[in-house]
């Protein structure tokens, strides 16, 4: 029992890297909470992996960040809200245009806003905002 759920963990850690992955480049896909689920995986599977995990240049900042409580930087913050509000408009915008306004436009339309607006007050305000790291010339 206890090997198959090693095995769990590893093919359960290893997709939930490549979904955060992907979300490094989608907009409005997550890149931290896969990876989160990764680590926690990887802990559970493989230290190798959990390590590689946590050491990674670009990788291992999200899981280190948020584990130690520093947060997001601010211009990834500026970023993620930016494309959110874009995304979010030009999905209105293409499903007003092609089915017209109608009961369940408005509403997707207001859902929209209020996800949103929930998502901006959360990202923008709730979670803390690392400082720039110092680069010594």
């Amino acid at each position: 029992m206890r090997r198959a759920v090693k095995y769990i963990c590893l093919a359960t850690g290893s997709v939930a890297l490549v979904m955060g992955v992907v979300g490094m480049f989608l907009p409005m896909w997550p890149t931290t909470p896969f990876l989160l689920l990764a680590a926690a995986c990887f802990v559970r599977s493989s230290n190798r992996l959990y390590t590689w995990l946590i050491e990674h240049e670009h990788l291992g900042r999200y899981v280190r960040d948020y584990m130690s409580g520093k947060g997001i930087p601010l211009k990834a913050k500026r970023i993620a809200l930016g494309t959110m509000w874009v995304t979010s408009q030009a999905s209105w915008m293409v499903i007003m245009s092609h089915v017209g306004v109608k009961t369940w436009t408005i509403a997707y339309a207001a859902l929209l806003a209020v996800v949103a607006v929930a998502v901006h007050y959360y990202i923008g305000y709730r979670i803390p905002t690392r400082e720039p790291d110092c680069v010594s010339r």
